[in-house]
């Protein structure tokens, strides 16, 4: 399946949810217009002194919030379709969870499996150097993020690189998210997409007369899930399941196989395997699947694709046996194959929403960094004051002393991970609601067309709002 295919998806799910509203033609046609791309092509120095040449790319879809956010994939099959299709997801999920952001996205054309630390810091610092030569990065102008083949060190190369040639800007560190903790990002920012990904199933599955209709019963308590892709949000996602919504994760698929146990994997045993062997394959008391993509057709309650997009097509969508496909990944479900999933009566729960836990958080590390404070800092030792106060006043009251470790844990004020959880659960169970209520309210065919729709309602307000113009 090409990267053009993919583009064509997004622009199709687009197309059929703008025929549910009543938005006029040419406000719907900017909308779904990326508003600029950049294309780059610059040297790099390779670990032996040889230079290769390396294509990039930066798509900022929409301008009807600034600044616009998005990730940076590094990987060898970026393009530049790819690229403006992300960007676009990024500003509907973004308008979904509302965050006020456009969307963008990035992408580098190397292989990051394959090239030295020293390559991919020099090329992490000089794509930096071209974004800031064409006024494509900044805290007000667009806010860079990890992505596929990117993580904390690329973010923090980003920013170093950044507050080195914008050493007159005050909020410099704000000009990406997704950054180690050392280097002013914010706690939970890694676990973020996947932990979104939990609370959007949960939230999904709470509604039992919808749930009904796909013969599931509600709760993700004992339901058998099979994950696809052991990145940061497959692990996430997969780990958070099995310890707080007590999961079963009967099957893990990785590019090098797949594995699969119907009584359950450790999810934490099986990444030290990998760790250890450089393979989830041979895992102990697991069946080795040769082909990893014939594990997504195995039976279970959710199916989780967290890998890349166009993994469920026309091939495979008749022989999917999940009751429940939720897409962390980004388009991993293409137009052909979504058809026939909902002719099968398969639940999709959609990308635009379930992966939007990462840009949630990528908000409240802008937010943290635009401030200058973390969130806990200005409040926590108040609020152990009052609370020490109001504990002891019971005390002499009921004459009764409270035990020493509930005392400090009724006393000590949140840590700023629980507030960043405590929000990013929050906001996915509202999104939730929202794109529900337009999916039965208005009687839409599925939650993506309802998810849709919403999106494109609110970015659409915004350009009426605000103006065309920014």
């Amino acid at each position: 399946m090409s990267r053009g295919d993919f583009f064509e998806s997004v622009s199709h799910y687009f197309d059929r949810a703008a025929s549910f509203t009543k938005i006029p033609a040419g406000l719907v046609k900017q909308v779904k217009s990326c508003n600029a791309v950049f294309r780059m092509r610059f040297p790099v120095r390779q670990d032996d002194g040889s230079i290769t040449v390396v294509e990039a790319f930066r798509a900022e879809h929409s301008y009807h919030r600034l600044p616009t956010k998005g990730g940076i994939r590094f990987s060898r099959q970026v393009d530049l379709n790819e690229t403006i299709a992300l960007a676009a997801l990024m500003t509907y999920k973004c308008a979904i969870v509302g965050v006020p952001f456009g969307g963008a996205k990035g992408g580098v054309k190397i292989d990051p499996r394959a090239a030295s630390d020293g390559f991919r810091e020099r090329v992490t610092r000089r794509y930096t150097a071209e974004l800031i030569r064409k006024n494509f990065i900044g805290p007000d102008i667009d806010v860079p993020a990890p992505d596929y083949g990117t993580g904390e060190r690329e973010m923090g190369w980003i920013v170093d690189t950044y507050k080195n040639l914008k050493m007159n800007e005050g909020d410099v560190y704000a000009c990406v998210t997704g950054k180690p903790v050392s280097m002013q990002g914010i706690p939970g920012r890694k676990a973020a997409t996947g932990r979104g990904v939990y609370y959007g199933i949960r939230a999904a599955l709470e509604h039992a007369e919808d749930i009904k209709a796909f013969d599931l019963t509600p709760g993700t308590q004992g339901k058998r899930v099979i994950v696809q892709g052991l990145g940061n949000v497959g692990y996430h996602a997969a780990r958070i399941l099995q310890d707080d919504g007590g999961a079963i994760i009967t099957g893990i698929a990785e590019r090098e196989g797949g594995i699969f146990n119907k009584h359950g994997l450790d999810v934490e045993a099986v990444v030290q395997h990998r760790q250890e062997t450089g393979s989830v394959l041979n895992f102990p008391g697991a069946e080795n699947i040769d082909d990893s993509a014939a594990l997504l057709e195995h039976e279970c309650d959710i199916l989780i694709p967290a890998a890349l997009e166009n993994q469920i097509t026309k091939k495979n969508a008749g022989r999917i046996q999940a009751k429940v496909v939720a897409e962390a990944a980004n388009g991993p479900v293409d137009s052909d194959g979504e058809a026939i999933l909902r002719e099968r009566n398969i639940l999709m729960i959609p990308d635009l929403y379930l992966n939007a836990g990462g840009v949630t958080v990528s908000y409240f590390e802008w937010l943290k960094n635009k401030a200058g404070v973390s969130f806990d800092r200005m409040i926590s030792r108040h609020e152990e004051l009052i609370k020490r106060e109001l504990l002891d006043e019971m005390e002499i009251l009921s004459g009764q002393k409270i035990p020493v470790l509930q005392r400090d844990r009724l006393i000590e004020g949140p840590s700023e991970e629980e507030l960043v959880n405590a929000a990013l659960e929050h906001t996915m169970i509202r999104a939730y609601r929202r794109i529900h209520h337009f999916w039965t309210e208005r009687d839409l065919p599925d939650l993506r067309t309802a998810a849709f729709v919403c999106a494109l309602e609110r970015v659409a307000e915004s350009y009426e709002l605000h103006g065309i113009f920014p």
